[in-house]
């Protein structure tokens, strides 16, 4: 278990700190993450990579000359924001382009794209490489939704080995996706990790078994067998990697760089002893290994497991692989790295915004949105725990901790906008802001949408009334489905949201007032989310183990009917205190 902490929610930002703070020789803090303490070669492209913390050495390990020039760092197994994807790349870029890299999980995917559409927008010639090396996480024929593990690595180094040799956006692209076709991972696990905080690991194993094909945020495995041997797990590692040789290739004689990655807890020694005999069966199949790599790489908390890598090479992959590199986890031969001036970077403070023009009415619905938002404050905090738990049931058990954190920025950020005389509005329009960046992940994409989307309704002119509330409550529901591509049935919050919303709109159309109407509607909320439990996963991270979940209902929706339910209680409470009054 992680043993050492303070806050569990403040647990990634207290890490950073302390990570920068012992690594200041490579990298230096910026909104969002970090970035080279060194001088880039101008007009050169910028690699900035990418994921959720818990996974030293990566994403930051991997920041230094030679290697990428940024990594936005989200929370505990969360994607980062758009917004810090977004701060990285710009403290980053050196002035032809920024490629951005990450693991292929949907948050990192929406978040990502939605960070290079807004540099695209600024002139930035931004590209995208999603790794997808893990073969346990999809069949062949659908290799691009598979995720990716310590492959990683093999991407990011050749397309920052490129990028530092001055090859322009088209090529470093060109080398980084043939790199990651030729990259092949497989892994399994013995125990699962267990997040800051948390009584119990996202998963287990029973004693004595093994669970093969885990993903490094604790996904169950796709499959359980007894322990074996350290022989002959390397032999089930590469047989199973042998059975699918990159287009291309000819074995004869064909040289690789193999990875056996430590998940957290399998100890160097153990490591060693499984890598003596994946070397004799690499040379026994005629392969020549190039450059072997056994360690922590990319981790998994504090998992009891290990996963093997083949980088299948050819000439200039062999070449942009072996280049020298220095970064705070991984360096070879010799670089010389002048360290930037203190007046050279930027750490791309935010400013204050300015709070435009409201009415007194607007500006009285501000303080019922900030009512509403300390609701959704108090329900989720109470209730953190249990949403954790659910999550971690087919996915990765971070949905309690990354709704806490947004709910708590989104407070924050509405606190401060109403205090300087905003209107509902812009009140949602901070709140939203606030929720996507600090929380991450999917989920906080999309409660930055729904509040961004009924502030769009609303207005900083007008008291809201119970017609323009459903209006942004469906405006919501819209915007999510379009950006996350989730429908009903697909066991995501869209099973709630579309109740929801369509329960509202009844009742404001039957004419009954906000309060009654939006109760009416939590009700039916409440009900979609226990069917959830009913359903298979289609979406996110929990898909690949869709059987596990059958019988737990889905944490987004969970929180969703939560949340609107903690919201109905405030209209409840001010209905009665009107008439009091």
């Amino acid at each position: 278990m992680t043993r050492l902490f303070n806050e569990p929610a403040a647990f990634a930002d207290e890490m950073i700190e302390g990570f920068v703070a012992s690594s200041g020789r490579w990298v230096k803090r910026v909104a969002g993450g970090v970035v080279r303490n060194t001088k880039s070669t101008p007009d050169t492209v910028a690699l900035v990579i990418g994921g959720g913390s818990g996974h030293y050495p990566a994403f930051a390990g991997l920041v230094g000359q030679g290697l990428a020039h940024g990594a936005a760092m989200g929370n505990l197994f969360a994607s980062p924001s758009a917004q810090q994807v977004y701060n990285v790349a710009r403290a980053a870029d050196n002035g032809a382009g920024v490629l951005l890299g990450y693991g292929n999980y949907a948050g990192d995917v929406l978040h990502f794209n939605q960070a290079q559409a807004r540099l695209r927008n600024e002139g930035i010639d931004c590209r995208s490489i999603a790794v997808t090396d893990d073969v346990s996480s999809a069949p062949l024929a659908e290799r691009t939704k598979r995720r990716g593990i310590a492959g990683d690595l093999t991407v990011f180094k050749v397309a920052a080995a490129a990028a530092e040799a001055g090859y322009s956006m088209d090529d470093v692209v060109a080398v980084a996706e043939r790199a990651n076709e030729r990259t092949r991972s497989f892994g399994v696990a013995f125990t699962g990790c267990t997040l800051p905080g948390a009584d119990q690991p996202l998963f287990s194993v029973p004693a004595g078994r093994m669970a093969v094909g885990m993903g490094i945020h604790g996904e169950p495995g796709i499959d359980e067998t007894d322990v074996p041997t350290a022989d002959e797990l390397a032999e089930l590692l590469v047989g199973k990697l042998l059975t699918e040789i990159p287009d291309g290739v000819d074995t004869r004689g064909a040289r690789v760089v193999p990875i056996l990655n430590g998940l957290g807890s399998v100890k160097y020694e153990e490591l060693f002893v499984v890598y003596r005999r994946v070397a004799q069966l690499l040379a026994e199949a005629g392969l020549e290994a190039v450059d072997p790599q056994v360690g922590e790489l990319v981790t998994s908390f504090d998992m009891a497991g290990t996963s093997l890598t083949l980088f299948w090479l050819d000439e200039e992959l062999e070449t942009l692989w072996h280049a020298p590199a220095d970064a705070p986890a991984f360096r070879r031969g010799a670089v010389t790295a002048e360290a930037l001036e203190p007046a050279a970077l930027s750490d791309f403070a935010e400013t204050e915004q300015p709070i435009p023009h409201a009415s007194a009415e607007s500006c009285d619905a501000a303080r019922r949105v900030l009512a509403a938002l300390d609701a959704a404050k108090a329900v989720v905090e109470a209730n953190a725990d249990e949403l954790g738990r659910i999550d971690a049931v087919a996915g990765d058990g971070d949905h309690g901790i990354g709704m806490e954190r947004g709910v708590r920025a989104a407070v924050l950020a509405a606190r401060d906008a109403a205090a300087r005389g905003a209107g509902a509005a812009t009140t949602l329009h901070f709140a939203a802001d606030a929720w996507a960046d600090r929380a991450g992940g999917t989920s906080g994409a999309l409660w930055g949408m729904a509040l961004r989307a009924v502030g769009d309704a609303v207005g900083d002119a007008e008291a809201p009334d119970a017609g323009t509330v459903a209006a942004g409550v469906a405006g919501a529901a819209a915007a999510i489905m379009d950006f996350g591509k989730a429908k009903p049935g697909d066991k995501t919050l869209v099973d709630v949201l579309v109740p929801f919303r369509d329960a509202l709109a009844a009742g404001v159309s039957d004419g009954l007032s906000l309060t009654d109407a939006w109760g009416a509607a939590a009700t039916a909320a409440q009900r979609a989310a226990e069917e959830t439990a009913r359903l298979l996963p289609l979406m996110g991270r929990a898909r690949p183990h869709a059987e596990k979940s059958l019988g737990t209902p889905d944490a987004g929706a969970v929180s969703m009917a939560l949340i609107v339910r903690a919201i109905h209680n405030t209209l409840i409470e001010r209905t009665t205190m009107k008439e009091k009054a």
